[in-house]
């Protein structure tokens, strides 16, 4: 068996293969980003109007736990 005819990677040559590859790349961004937001020092979060502990809550949250994608107009 190779390793492409396994789940997830036999998903990618199917019809769904767009939107797998589109939520992959949201969790990874989620991922980036989360991190970024926890390194932020207090002068950077009161900018953004968030305290230390919201910012490690976002940080802490997993990277499935979207927030659904903003409607088109």
């Amino acid at each position: 068996m190779w390793i492409r005819d396994t789940l997830p990677f036999a998903a990618l040559g199917t019809r769904r293969a767009p939107a797998l590859r589109l939520s992959l790349g949201r969790m990874l961004r989620a991922i980036r980003t989360r991190r970024e937001l926890a390194e932020l020092d207090e002068r950077m979060l009161k900018d953004i109007g968030l305290s230390r502990a919201e910012a490690l809550a976002e940080a802490r949250r997993a990277p499935w736990d979207l927030d659904p994608l903003p409607r088109r107009l």
